[in-house]
């Protein structure tokens, strides 16, 4: 909970200094570990030469008891004894009243086997507490004793706890050096994120091309920048395509409303005839039909921006859908000495929205009626689990370089096969063929002619 308040420079810095006191304590419980092995080997490797010593003075001394004087058997922090079985002091450099360094059932086990024994109180010694190694030897007239070897801790302990001391003033003070520095470089480090952050704050939708500053670094945080940049600019992009939209479909709109003004104003001037009334009326009623299905365009482009153009699959024969959209042109058609013709496979079926495909190849046979020539043909074929439809005319076909945007909303070439109309015809194929899973696109064919090609999955995606 208190984390959850701290700035990130914060939070960084705590994490870094637990870090560094997790480091200390291991890096000090270590070094203590190490040095305290190695004095106490010391410490053995001494009482193991001392009790050797004595051992070898007992094999060779013919006197009993022996005598253990000078300093290679004992001295202030040190000392040697020879006991009985019994835990009788044969010898002993220590006090004559001091007694046996081990109690009797440590001098039994030393009897067997050597014992090492850590803490012993002992008279005489500095410190008194001291280090003990005892193990079984042979006196020269055959009889078996015990040899004691101690020293004292005192030093051994005095060492540890300065080290112990090192440890406790030191890394207080190197943690608050760390500490400090670690804070200093989170700052540093967090600079380019706080000068993106005021650069956000700055950043508005009536000014374009603003963007986020990026570090000189090539880190974690340049590539962040870059991809928030990179966001900006898909939203920029696509609230400039929204601004053209709503242009564009304000400039459509104006164009029949104004015809419907202009109608109706003509028609209710005093003196007109009845036909000069009933021409105004027909007038009105083409523009409303213009203005009724620019809407549904309009509505249709709204909803695949908006990723959820509906779309409702069911199998169809594309014979019968085909039919559909000939019949439909077919009047047409033939008022401008055209045909329209079919040609697909009997029995090919797919699952298809039918109204939305209708309605896309309604777009391009109107398409075609409209700024091609010749024969329009309705085509349709299966290739490898997609089916791909295709309406085919003898007229020029697009305008040079055209191609790429004739799908594009309210684009129209000025020449080309796009001319006249509101310019979304195209674009709500291209629509219609995204939200089935496909795409339309301007199939190469031979001169002179122009066939557009929408291809579909057979089958909903996944």
């Amino acid at each position: 909970m208190i984390l959850g308040h701290l700035s990130i420079r914060a939070k960084l810095t705590v994490a870094f200094s637990a870090a560094l006191l997790l480091v200390l304590a291991l890096a000090g419980l270590f070094v203590y570990l190490r040095v305290s092995s190695e004095l106490t080997g010391a410490i053995d490797d001494a009482l193991q030469a001392r009790a050797n010593d004595v051992a070898a003075l007992l094999a060779r001394e013919e006197e009993n008891p022996p005598e253990l004087s000078g300093g290679l058997f004992g001295g202030e922090e040190g000392f040697s004894q020879v006991l009985t079985p019994r835990g009788e002091v044969v010898a002993s450099t220590l006090n004559p009243g001091a007694g046996p360094a081990l109690d009797p059932e440590q001098v039994m086990r030393a009897a067997r086997e050597q014992l090492v024994v850590e803490g012993s109180d002992v008279p005489g010694i500095e410190g008194s507490e001291a280090r003990v190694l005892a193990e079984p030897a042979t006196a020269r007239d055959g009889s078996s004793v015990v040899v004691v070897a101690g020293a004292g801790t005192e030093e051994r302990r005095e060492a540890l706890a300065g080290i112990a001391s090192a440890f406790l003033i030191g890394a207080p003070l190197a943690l608050v050096l760390a500490s400090g520095l670690g804070y200093l470089l989170a700052a540093r480090s967090l600079a380019p994120v706080e000068a993106m952050r005021r650069r956000a704050q700055e950043i508005t939708l009536e000014r374009s091309g603003e963007r986020l500053p990026l570090p000189p670094a090539e880190d974690e945080i340049h590539q962040l920048g870059e991809t928030l940049n990179t966001m900006l600019d898909r939203i920029e992009a696509l609230l400039e395509r929204e601004r053209v939209f709503v242009a564009d479909a304000s400039h459509e709109l104006r164009t029949p409303l104004a015809t419907l003004r202009t109608e109706l104003e003509l028609a209710g001037r005093p003196g007109r005839s009845p036909e000069d009334l009933r021409s105004a009326l027909r007038s009105t009623i083409e523009e409303v039909d213009r203005l009724s299905q620019l809407a549904e365009d309009l509505l249709v482009i709204a909803r695949s921006d908006q990723g959820r153009l509906p779309i409702a699959r069911e199998p169809i024969e594309l014979n019968v859908l085909l039919e559909r959209v000939r019949k439909r042109f077919q009047d047409r058609a033939r008022e401008g000495g055209r045909e329209i013709v079919i040609a697909a496979p009997a029995g090919l079926r797919a699952e298809l929205d039918s109204l939305r495909i209708e309605q896309a190849l309604g777009n391009l046979v109107d398409n075609a009626l409209r700024h091609g020539g010749g024969e329009v043909r309705l085509s349709a074929r299966g290739d490898d689990g997609s089916i791909v439809l295709e309406v085919t005319d003898q007229g020029p076909g697009f305008a040079d370089g055209f191609e790429g945007e004739a799908f594009d909303r309210f684009t129209r070439a000025d020449d080309g096969r796009t001319g006249g109309g509101a310019g979304l015809g195209l674009a709500i194929v291209e629509a219609i063929a995204a939200a089935h899973g496909g795409r339309v696109s301007v199939a190469p064919s031979g001169a002179p002619a122009t066939t557009l090609r929408i291809a579909v999955p057979l089958e909903a995606p996944a």
